[in-house]
């Protein structure tokens, strides 16, 4: 089995350089959220678990084979347990935008037109390498990575990649917006050399706005109504001039936070997602709100006017076409482990996973292999009394070991029906007939 350990290097993330004119076109900028300090990357854990099998030797000699079995990329019970996490993040630090920028700029740099991984970039978890976090589209998502570092070092069992992914989708939920169909089991790039270049991610003031947006995009494999539903998650969050270079120092709907006060935002309920963005824009609302030259090329550019325009009239249909595109986005350049991925639906969180006791070795042939299964034997189903009674009510538990010890010392049990006894009950209808017929006669 070829081995395919992925620890990532330990890294200190540095302040980003300070910003040049760059600001996610349509990802939601971050609010201020209570940073925390001492943000350190740990190295992954091995994605190889060993087990040791009892087996024979040859001669008949005992032994124990070794069984290296390959993980997924991420546990899935860590991973459920984790967004439960993220929750009690997102009630207290008011950081749903935050979030969200974090797995659209891991995911955004994907190039369609390279095929290797993971120089195609994409969702692999390298924005936690310094090289891209100092890019100047990235300024101010170290508070990001602060804030998720510590589920990180809660849960090792899951990479970057998917945790970043997993936070924005989680945060989208939570702000009111739609479920995003997610798959999960990205694989995590290593150092910091495999980051992707600057450059790929858009510009809020380009000359050719509609254009731009276009180039980027397209890059990535998405279309124009793809990229106006994605333009729609900036009814989240605010933007700071002195980290993207737009927008207000505050406004009347930023200067009392929640959160960190200041910024600018593209809407008056700047944490609740829903289709306002598009209203606002199309009603040119209000000057303390944010309009970026990509925001109003939406609803300029004739054929993205005419999504711009459907999501104001309908939230619905918003939020479906954002949900689809959002997953779309979430998965861009992404390496699966399984390569199908997998979904969080069926998982039970980490700290209800129960683990089977091993299987006992296969003694026919001498050693089990890594493909070797076990199903446990179903469980008995407990003893409940009032099954057997006629009464809805429950019986004394006194009266519960009385029924059961008289039922079982017939040979019955819960699990096991009582066997019929044919020439007993032969017998009992024989007698029957013969008392009838003495009354009868009588």
């Amino acid at each position: 089995m070829a081995e395919r350990l992925a620890s990532s290097a330990s890294l200190l993330p540095a302040s980003p350089s300070p910003s040049t004119r760059r600001a996610a076109a349509t990802i939601a900028s971050f609010p201020s959220c209570s940073a925390r300090t001492g943000l350190r990357l740990r190295p992954s854990p091995s994605r190889f678990s060993q087990v040791t099998v009892a087996g024979r030797g040859r001669g008949g000699a005992g032994g124990a084979l070794r069984v290296v079995r390959c993980m997924a990329a991420s546990d899935a019970a860590q991973l459920k347990s984790a967004r439960e996490d993220i929750k009690e993040i997102l009630k207290t630090s008011y950081c749903h935008p935050i979030l969200v920028r974090l797995g659209w700029h891991d995911s955004g740099t994907y190039d369609k037109n390279i095929e290797e991984w993971p120089q195609r970039g994409g969702a692999d978890g390298s924005l936690r390498f310094d090289p891209e976090l100092s890019h100047g589209a990235n300024a101010g998502l170290t508070n990001a990575l602060k804030l998720i570092q510590p589920i990180k070092d809660k849960y090792p069992g899951i990479t970057y990649a998917d945790l970043f992914q997993l936070a924005s989708a989680t945060a989208i939920e939570e702000a009111g917006g739609p479920t995003i169909p997610m798959k999960y089991g990205r694989v995590d790039i290593t150092a910091p050399e495999q980051c992707p270049p600057e450059g790929r991610l858009p510009d809020a003031g380009p000359r050719l706005p509609a254009e731009h947006l276009r180039e980027v995009f397209y890059r990535m494999g998405l279309d124009d109504k793809e990229i106006v539903a994605l333009s729609g998650a900036h009814t989240l969050g605010r933007s700071r001039p002195d980290r993207s270079g737009w927008g207000k120092p505050e406004t009347k709907y930023t200067k009392d936070g929640p959160g960190e006060p200041g910024g600018q935002s593209w809407t008056a309920e700047w944490l609740k997602f829903d289709n306002s963005y598009f209203k606002d824009i199309k009603e040119k609302r209000d000057q303390d709100l944010l309009v970026l030259p990509t925001d109003a090329a939406i609803f300029e550019d004739e054929s993205f006017k005419v999504y711009a325009e459907k999501y104001a009239e309908d939230q619905e249909a918003f939020f479906k076409d954002y949900a689809e595109a959002h997953a779309k986005l979430s998965n861009l350049g992404a390496k699966f482990d399984p390569p199908e991925g997998f979904s969080l639906d069926d998982a039970a969180p980490a700290d209800e996973k129960k683990v089977a006791d091993p299987a006992p070795a296969d003694d026919t042939n001498g050693a089990a292999t890594a493909d070797d299964t076990s199903e446990a034997a179903p469980q008995p189903e407990p003893f409940v009394a009032a099954k057997y009674s006629s009464k809805k009510r429950e019986l004394s538990d006194t009266m519960k070991q009385k029924i059961r010890a008289e039922y079982e010392g017939l040979g019955g049990s819960p699990e096991k029906a009582l066997q019929s006894n044919y020439f007993l009950n032969i017998m009992i209808v024989i007698a029957g007939l013969a008392f009838l017929t003495s009354l009868v006669g009588n």
